[in-house]
């Protein structure tokens, strides 16, 4: 099942349910499907013969390995990187679902992370984890380095929705202008680490983290009735100041999400609620068939049982001598002829 399951996720045919992306009530609506879209997903090796790529842009200090990553920094102090999609995603509800690795050779000081990007405007370098700042769009940040004392602990995931007006919380690691944030482990992990954004227009915003086991999936947080940008570019940045790690996308894959409609749904519930009716009902006859079918084989067993015993007195009494000695002469004569 999970091979399977594996196989249609990559095909885009599994549906949202089936991948539990979204777990959240929708009302009456639900997905109805998923449709891979190429244009906001890469791989490895990234680039094409001419050393470009078609849907994608990187730029500043970030550097592509053709066979692991693309780094959008290294491992050293005041690095910049970024990597951005050249055209918007124009979809309406969408699945992100990014694998990334931050590492480094230090197990205390690292820094400072990376971010993830929809946003109306794009590749434009700045001080937010090496993108711009005052931007307008949803910013989720992969924040590895804590400027000040908070109650939780880093690493940390914040999200952000900016207006073009209002700056990122840079002295307080963006938990003035926070959407939500949970703290997760994303370095050093003995599992990929992935993140997933999930967007349903006007309604749901999700943001799940998997880092501690693989296909476990750790809700960060989830907003509902929020708005993003129509057409927003996709895109990734990090950054590195006195403290330093290696920050690496190693794959980006993203869907288009389609929703049923309310009254479809409902029809399509009844449906399957009548099918599997049938179903059970189909499988009770078949059952009480079966039981029927073992009863009159093994009345059939019995009575042929009792038949052949019936034909062994038989010959006991012709063995015995009942009728005279014919009854010999004919027993043997029949043992000479078998």
């Amino acid at each position: 099942m999970n091979m399977l399951g594996g196989l249609l996720f990559w095909l885009g045919l599994l549906p949202l349910g089936a991948l539990a992306v979204l777990d959240t009530n929708l009302g009456n609506q639900t997905i109805e499907r998923t449709i891979s879209l190429r244009t906001h997903s890469i791989y490895a090796p990234y680039i094409d013969q001419d050393l470009q790529n078609r849907w994608w842009d990187f730029g500043a200090d970030s550097y592509i390995n053709t066979n692991k990553h693309v780094r959008l920094t290294r491992n050293r102090p005041s690095q910049m990187g970024w990597l951005w999609s050249r055209v918007p995603l124009t979809a309406q509800n969408w699945i992100v679902e990014v694998e990334f690795k931050i590492h480094g050779d230090s197990t205390h000081l690292y820094g400072d992370g990376m971010a993830m990007w929809f946003t109306t405007a794009r590749a434009q370098p700045g001080p937010v984890f090496g993108s711009v700042d005052n931007f307008e769009g949803l910013g989720i940040f992969l924040d590895t380095y804590a400027n000040t004392r908070h109650s939780y602990s880093f690493p940390r995931i914040v999200g952000m929705l900016g207006d073009g007006q209002t700056p990122y919380d840079q002295a307080g690691d963006g938990q003035k202008n926070s959407l939500g944030g949970c703290s997760a482990n994303l370095r050093r992990t003995n599992v990929a680490t992935k993140l997933r954004v999930s967007y349903v227009k006007d309604k749901l915003l999700s943001v799940k983290a998997q880092y501690r086991a693989w296909d476990d999936w750790v809700e960060c947080f989830t907003i509902r009735d929020i708005s993003l940008p129509n057409a927003p570019y996709l895109g990734f940045s990090a950054m590195t100041g006195d403290v330093s790690d290696n920050h690496d996308i190693i794959s980006v894959t993203t869907y288009s999400a389609i929703l049923s409609s309310p009254d479809k749904q409902r029809n399509k519930l009844e449906g399957t609620k009548a099918a599997a009716v049938a179903s059970t009902f189909f499988w009770t006859v078949l059952k009480i068939a079966g039981v029927l079918a073992v009863i009159a084989g093994l009345f059939y067993v019995y009575k042929t049982f009792v038949l052949k015993q019936s034909v062994g007195s038989g010959f006991g009494d012709a063995f015995m001598g009942r009728g005279g000695g014919g009854g010999m002469s004919a027993f043997y004569s029949d043992a000479k002829r078998f």
